[in-house]
This record gives C-alpha cells, sequence and structure tokens, in this order.
C-alpha cells in the first residue's frame, strides 16, 4: 500500500508542504437525529449527520500519534496500542488540575458506552442494531459531523480537527483487541515435558489495513492543511454573479455550476488566473489525492467482497438472470463470442447516475442467481460454496458464462463510474454485518474514500475557473 503511495517527497511549490505521497459528486450531508438506526445509505460519497460527538475539550486530544506497526502481543492479551491503561491514567494525571475536564471527559466516555450496549435503541427494549453497525454508524455520522460543512479547499477548523482525531482514536481503539490465536514454540515444564501454548496477534485483515487507511487520513489532513493561503477565494452560495467583483478586491467569480449543485461555493481567481507556482501546487495535490482515493476505495471493496451474503438478499433473489437483465442484455452477454463489456455500456447510452446504479443492482443479482445455478448444477447444495466462485465447475456451463460476465461488466461499470453509490448488495452486507473488525474498516474506508474524491473535485473546480479567465482575458 505504502509503496503505492510513494509520491515525489521533494516536491515544493512554494510553501513549506511535506507531502509524501480516487457514490456520488461533491455532496452536502444533512442533519439527522442521533445515531438514528435508520441509517443505511451507504453511498460512496455520502454520509448521514448525527450529533453523536459531545462538545469539544481542546486539551482532550491525544499527544501521542498512533502506532504504524502493532506491537508484539504476549498470550491471552490483546494488542494494545491506542488506548492503554497507561496513557488513560497519564491523560487523568494531567488533567488533575481541572476537575471539570475531568467529569467532561467521563460523562464523554459514559455515553458512547451507553450507545454501544444499547445498540442505539435508547428505549433499552433490546431492539437495537449490532454493536458492528453501531460502530459502523458512528464512524459515518462523525465523518458527516466534521467534514459535512467543509465544502471549499481550506484547512479544516481547528477544533473540527481535534474532533476528528479524538473520537476516530476512540472509535478504533476496539481493533485493538480484536486478535486471532496461534500457535507458538513449545515451552518447557518442570518436569521436562514440552506443550504447545497458544498466543495472541492481530488480525491479518486489521494489521494490513487499518495502518494503511490512518496513513491515508493524515495525508489527506495534511493536503487540507497545504490551502493555508491561497490565490484563489470561494464566493458563497451564489451569491455573485460571474461579472460581479468582490468590494475591495480585484478578484473575478466565474459561476459554471450545475443547478444540483447551487448550494456549494463558488471559487474565484484573479483576473490574469492564478500563478504557474500555484497551478502547479494544485495540480501535484490533485494527483495526490487521486491515488488516495483510489487506495481507499480498492480497501473498501475488498472488506466489502469479504463480508457474508445475508440470507435476506439470498431469498430476494430473481428465480431468472434473464428476466432481471432484460432480453437485449442477455442476449449480448450469451450470444456474442468476442464480448466486449464497454462496448456494451456504450450501446446502452446510460445518462444519469439512477440509471447506472440501476443497472448495477440487475447486474449484481442476475450475477448471483447464475452463480447459485451453477453450483447447484454441479451438486453443490451449500450457499457457501458460491464464495468459492466455482473453482471445480465446468468453464463452458452456460450459467457459469452468464455470471463470469456479468461480473466483468459490474467491474467496467464501477470502473466508468468511480462516485456510483454502493449498490444493494454492499449495502445489505453493511445492515446485516456482524463483524466488528470489518465494519471498523469498511466504514473507515469508506469516508475516506468520499473525501478524497470531494478534495479533488473542488480541484478541479479551480482549475476550471482558472482556465476559463486565461481563455477570456486572451
Amino acid at each position: 500500500m505504502e509503496n503505492s503511495l510513494n509520491l515525489d517527497e521533494n516536491y515544493d511549490p512554494g510553501s513549506s508542504i511535506d507531502q509524501s505521497s480516487d457514490h456520488q459528486s461533491t455532496t452536502e450531508t444533512p442533519v439527522y437525529s442521533t445515531m438514528s438506526g435508520d441509517s443505511f445509505a451507504y453511498c460512496r460519497t455520502y454520509s448521514e449527520t448525527s450529533a453523536f460527538s459531545d462538545p469539544i475539550d481542546d486539551n482532550s486530544s491525544c499527544s501521542e500519534p498512533s502506532p504504524s506497526n502493532w506491537p508484539p502481543a504476549k498470550s491471552g492479551q490483546a494488542v494494545l496500542s491506542r488506548l492503554g491503561m497507561k496513557q488513560i491514567k497519564t491523560g487523568i494525571e494531567n488533567k488533575l488540575d481541572d476537575p471539570e475536564a475531568i467529569e467532561l471527559e467521563l460523562e464523554m466516555m459514559k455515553e458512547r458506552f451507553a450507545k454501544l450496549l444499547l445498540g442505539e435503541d435508547m428505549s433499552g427494549g433490546g431492539k437495537g442494531v449490532s454493536t458492528a453497525v453501531t460502530i459502523s454508524n458512528s464512524i459515518t455520522n462523525l465523518y458527516a459531523t466534521v467534514f459535512g460543512q467543509n465544502l471549499r479547499l481550506a484547512p479544516l477548523k481547528p477544533e473540527k480537527k481535534v474532533m476528528w482525531k479524538r473520537e476516530m482514536e476512540c472509535l478504533l481503539s476496539v481493533c485493538d483487541y480484536i486478535v486471532e490465536f496461534i500457535p507458538q514454540l513449545s515451552q518447557n515444564l518442570q518436569a521436562g515435558r514440552e506443550v504447545e501454548v497458544m498466543g495472541s496477534k492481530p488480525r491479518a485483515d486489521i494489521y494490513i489495513n487499518l495502518p494503511a487507511l490512518q496513513k491515508l487520513d493524515t495525508m489527506l489532513l495534511d493536503i487540507l492543511d497545504s490551502f493555508q493561503d491561497t490565490e484563489f477565494w470561494y464566493a458563497e452560495n451564489g451569491s455573485m454573479s460571474s461579472n460581479s467583483t468582490r468590494s475591495g478586491s480585484f478578484r473575478r467569480v466565474i459561476v459554471q455550476r450545475k443547478e444540483e449543485k447551487w448550494w456549494l461555493p463558488v471559487p474565484c481567481v484573479p483576473p490574469g488566473g492564478i500563478s504557474d507556482k500555484e497551478r502547479k501546487h494544485l495540480h501535484h495535490k490533485r494527483d495526490c489525492t487521486n491515488q488516495i482515493h483510489k487506495a481507499a476505495m480498492a480497501i473498501n471493496s475488498s472488506i466489502l467482497a469479504e463480508m457474508e451474503i445475508p440470507d435476506s438478499y439470498v431469498a430476494g433473489l430473481p428465480k431468472s438472470g434473464k428476466a432481471c437483465l432484460g432480453d437485449t442484455i442477455y442476449r449480448y452477454l450469451y450470444s456474442t463470442d468476442d464480448f466486449s463489456p464497454d462496448h456494451l455500456l456504450d450501446c446502452l447510452n446510460i445518462v444519469t447516475e439512477h440509471e447506472a446504479l440501476e443497472l448495477a443492482d440487475q447486474v449484481e443479482a442476475s450475477m448471483y442467481t447464475w452463480r447459485r445455478k451453477a453450483c447447484m448444477s454441479n451438486s453443490k447444495t451449500s450457499w457457501g460454496m458460491v464464495k468459492d466462485l466455482m473453482s471445480d465447475t465446468d468453464r463452458s456451463d452456460k450459467n457459469h458464462i452468464l455470471a463470469e460476465r456479468s461480473e466483468t461488466l459490474l467491474f467496467c461499470l464501477k470502473q466508468r463510474y468511480p462516485e456510483l453509490s454502493q449498490t444493494s448488495l454492499d449495502t445489505c452486507k453493511i445492515q446485516y454485518n456482524r463483524d466488528v473488525g470489518q465494519a471498523v474498516l469498511e466504514s473507515y474506508s469508506r469516508v475516506l474514500e468520499g473525501l478524497a474524491f470531494n478534495i479533488v473535485a473542488w480541484i478541479e473546480d479551480v482549475l476550471y475557473v482558472d482556465t476559463s479567465v486565461r481563455c477570456q482575458e486572451q
């Protein structure tokens, strides 16, 4: 992961920036009640807002950064790297002179603990969601609370950054206790016998992906911080027309915004455009953020692929993949010898994102229908065998060919529309997931993917305005 993000560290656009290193377009998120159990609109760049976060105490943020490597775990002990007892004790000792701060921290921890135990069911009736879904919603809601109003290329407000780091530290601490047991070297007993004992280590998916996501998180915040002193500015809510000028300023605003994005601030540049140094800086940060977006999307897709398919989704699969897709697509999938998914997508002439998402749901449902039929035709009675994706299935089987081509079509569709919302299967997996580790990794990668996508869109807005102004000057 880190090798793929090894960018030009020596790049210096003129400011002191140390940069070491791809749902939907930029979206404003509505505000809902605290941690609603119905918040399952899991889109690539969309997240719901809640008042999950309490008032901010600037002195309560963790002063020690999260370690990039896991410390060695002793037998029978979980890995404690962020919220160990030593850190908690040190934090309390540092605040002995501030009883109000201690009381605030305790109340916040009590509230988080209660919400996790209740599963977001504040009535206490035991009808709450699972712990995995609760944590997933908490990360999603925290992201919307912190970044929901940040719609421009500018450093995050200090209080928001403190909130993000502190509460993510708390939510991610659960991963310190998710381990897998492995046999260790034999130990000699007093009687001279040797026994094999079990030791613990961080679970493989968390060990690999969590440090990578934390690094992507830091890189995105650094990219926002790099836009401290810029040559462009923003006009709020279309309050300025395309020919108007700001009072006391020589800068002009160019309005080129789709009607559905009317609430977004409009970037403004000087009459002659931005300088070459600033333009080079924008291009460099866009390239960096593109790589971060691709990395976060890859992690998110891999975690979703590992999640179990809920029984409710399997029960709702259509009996016929042909009826689900329609005769035109089905005929092209099966009768064409030289199958080209890109040519098929061109022929379909998809105009809106809704059409693309509807097609993705249909293709995915048909794919699993054909996979199940292929397994059944080869005496595979367990649906769990579908996960192996017919490793020993006859490659000439009709259902196998259709499933394979449907998977290729779905992959090309997601590549062509990277901002596409998550499919019905992905949403169903998140909703019924019970694995806490997968819930943390999926939600964390999803919100970072959305933030990276938004930053790229904001940079391209500024570059578009700059190009328009320079063309007008010529």
